[in-house]
């Protein structure tokens, strides 16, 4: 079951990629000779519209192969690729990528709809802290923190994940009243004491324990990845998003601490006692990551927030790969992809049919805006480095050398497959050989 949902995810995703290239290709006149979803051998297909429409072997990737495309004999053909101006060009490139949010962001809606969605607002200040201080009330709803606009909670999260919190001051700006407020917090050092694991967090999947650190206090507690943590401090954790508001408003501390969490279904109790890490710096307050209710409005206004943030989010994690903050076992191909849509889907079970489906929902939003910044990318072979090429032609009022295009991107393609295999073998090693 759980391969089957990881192929269904995988497959819907790619449809809707290979559909909009398809669609704008007709509406701009391009034959397309060939759609398919997955790559290898044929597995079945048809004919219809001129196009040959295929399933393959392999459940990844898949294409929209137009008459033309990546070759230069068809141009006298008016239903070519490259018999087409340089902007209905665009359109067709930018159309696959450009499906994947309209994706993410129906989803979303209906996410948001039924579930709720995750204001921004401060639900506690610490007395005498930086927050007190500078004047943060409870209940004001934060809408930008340095120069990075905010609509959700998440967002907040994002920024101070990414920014490091040290002695320089914090602006922050929120909303009180109806009233834009502008506050500065000076941050306040503090002794930071671990518990030596990670989750991700997200309002709408359990507590799954991601990575349990080795010698760390969960680790000899006996606690594993793929543990879900379902009670902390005496405090019920229903979903990673209350665990992430726990641990906000209750730092952690050198004194016991009491953690109920499951495995296979059975609920074991265990105490633990934070290690020292570092001294960081506090701005003293905690925020919002639980769900509340949406109207029309906000639904949409917020599903268009959830899927910026999930493509800033892909940007962030971008950045940290090419700057080498981002170490390779943190980087995964389809196959570590479809491990996390399957721990997930069994972390959800237990919490009924409705958070399952919610839960792989969020799963499909996150890809969906992931793969669309991935192919945005001006990498040879994918649409990003050949929007690229016609940007250049844009620029120099005629195209590229198509024969020296081609040769670019099928040097990418080649280097695009070396990276996956390493991918793939990466996550053979992780998933079946470290568990």
């Amino acid at each position: 079951m759980k391969i089957v949902i990881a192929i269904l995810i995988f497959g819907l995703i790619v449809l809707i990629h290979e559909l909009g290239h398809f669609i704008f290709a007709r509406i701009n006149g391009i034959e397309v000779v060939d759609f398919s979803i997955g790559m290898g051998p044929r597995l079945c297909g048809f004919r219809a519209f001129g196009t040959r429409f295929s399933v393959r072997l392999l459940p990844i990737g898949g294409a929209c192969m137009m008459l033309g495309e990546d070759q230069d004999q068809n141009m006298d053909n008016d239903k070519s690729f490259y018999s087409k101006n340089v902007w209905q060009r665009i359109s067709v490139l930018f159309a696959g990528p450009g499906f994947n949010f309209i994706l993410a962001f129906i989803f979303s809606v209906i996410i948001i709809g039924i579930d709720g969605f995750d204001p921004a607002k401060v639900v506690g200040v610490s007395p005498e802290g930086p927050a007190a201080e500078a004047g943060m009330l409870e209940g004001d709803v934060i809408t930008k923190i340095g120069g990075s606009r905010i609509s959700l909670g998440k967002e907040v999260q994002g920024y101070l994940d990414y920014h490091t919190i040290g002695e320089e001051p914090v602006k922050i700006t929120v909303k009180r009243n109806g009233e834009k407020v502008k506050l500065t917090l000076k941050p306040e050092e503090y002794d930071k004491y671990m518990l030596g694991f990670s989750y991700t967090v997200s309002e709408d999947t359990p507590a799954i324990i991601g990575e349990v650190s080795e010698g760390d206090p969960m680790a000899a507690a006996g606690l594993q990845k793929d543990d879900i943590i379902v009670q902390i401090g005496g405090e019920k954790i229903e979903s990673s998003a209350d665990l992430a508001a726990y641990f906000d408003k209750t730092p952690l501390t050198n004194q016991e601490i009491e953690i109920v969490y499951s495995r296979n279904g059975k609920e074991t109790t265990v105490s633990v006692v934070p290690q020292y890490s570092f001294t960081g710096y506090t701005l003293g307050f905690s925020y919002n990551l639980a769900s509340e209710d949406a109207n029309a409005w906000e639904t949409l206004r917020y599903s268009v927030a959830e899927v910026k943030y999930w493509i800033v989010e892909t940007g962030r994690g971008l950045g940290r790969l090419f700057t080498g903050k981002l170490k390779s076992n943190e980087v995964g191909s389809v196959l570590a992809m479809g491990d996390f849509i399957g721990r997930t889907y069994e972390a959800s079970k237990e919490f009924g049919v409705k958070d399952t489906i919610l839960n792989l929902m969020y799963i499909t939003v996150f890809l969906s805006a992931n793969i669309g910044v991935m192919n945005l990318l001006p990498i040879p072979a994918l649409d990003g480095g050949k929007l690229l090429f016609c940007a250049i032609e844009v620029i120099r009022r005629k195209p590229v050398d198509r024969e020296k295009e081609g040769m670019v991107h099928f040097i990418g393609l080649v280097l695009l497959l070396i990276l996956m295999v390493f991918l793939v073998f990466n996550d053979v090693k992780s998933i079946f050989f470290t568990k």
